[in-house]
């Protein structure tokens, strides 16, 4: 079956996740996700488990119909169960994850926010790296955001203050290292958060070449915000930088040329705002190191 066919037969048996889970023994997390279209390429092992329990259960119900006088449903079901049997093996075989079958349905993820209900559970860590290495998320919360691919001033941008800080750092002897995204953050160090900041500083003793992530709140974050973030940045990641212990966080807005700066540790404290030409200070460098943002994503961008 495909994932278009399996679908319609979880409606024609009236199931819901829960019991495709129970019958097919893949997690409740993996079966909501597939139907959801969340997840775009589906293990073929997982896709089988599934199958069976829907025909399992398509079996069950005809061999539990009442019989009837001549031309009875039962005699005429029983030829559908032989022809289900006959042809599971071979739906089995049709199913083929990849690129070069467009007679199976393509699992596509709707952009935004992956919601889950109240009667769901929430996604976790382990759902996180479930998913296939070409696909970039988040989980805040036990909600996944997708995350789209990175515009070219975006990048400029990136790359200039990764070179500034960077510089700032090794010249006042800071000891911090200076990362780029994509690299994990386990925020919260919970099972249910997991980012990827545009920069994040992280000061102290951290060897960033013998880790896959990092464990807790960076020193220093900063978030490049794009049309599809700017809510996110601004408003839910600010709240959780700030809870999970960050110390300072930057808002680099290329639309309106401006930076926000929370420096969080200031228990009165109020953003400041900066133009793009500004002389930024680093609050927690205390003051020695200064971003000349004048330097920032001057160059004009030509695509190879």
């Amino acid at each position: 079956m495909t994932i278009e066919e399996m679908i319609e037969k979880k409606r024609e048996l009236g199931m819901n996740n829960e019991m495709i889970s129970k019958a097919s023994g893949v997690p409740l997390s993996t079966v909501q996700k597939i139907f959801g279209g969340f997840t775009k390429s589906p293990r073929r092992l997982t896709i089988q488990a599934i199958e069976s329990a829907l025909l399992r259960e398509e079996r069950k119900k005809i061999t539990d119909l009442p019989d009837r006088a001549a031309g009875s449903e039962k005699t005429v079901y029983s030829g559908r169960i032989s022809e289900l049997r006959n042809s599971e093996q071979a739906d089995r075989t049709k199913y083929t994850i990849g690129k070069n079958r467009p007679d199976v349905m393509s699992l596509r993820e709707p952009s935004g926010t992956y919601k889950v209900s109240a009667e769901d559970t929430r996604y976790t860590i382990d759902d996180y790296y479930a998913l296939p290495e070409d696909r970039r998320v988040e989980l805040i919360d036990g909600v996944i955001y997708d995350m789209t691919a990175p515009s070219g001033i975006h990048q400029q941008i990136l790359g200039d203050l990764h070179i500034l800080f960077r510089e700032c750092a090794d010249r006042h002897g800071m000891p911090c290292e200076v990362l780029l995204s994509p690299f994990d953050v386990r925020l919260d160090k919970d099972n249910y958060t997991m980012v990827q900041p545009d920069l994040l500083v992280v000061c102290g003793e951290y060897d960033a070449a013998h880790e896959i992530r990092f464990e807790g709140a960076p020193d220093l974050v900063v978030e490049i915000l794009s049309p599809s973030t700017r809510s996110k940045d601004q408003l839910l990641k600010l709240i959780k930088y700030e809870r999970a212990g960050v110390r300072e966080y930057w808002i680099v807005d290329p639309k309106y040329r401006t930076v926000m700066v929370h420096y969080f540790e200031d228990e009165e404290y109020t953003p400041r705002k900066y133009e793009f030409d500004s002389q930024i200070p680093v609050s927690i460098s205390g003051g020695k190191c200064i971003i000349d943002f004048s330097l920032v994503g001057k160059r004009p961008f030509r695509p190879f």
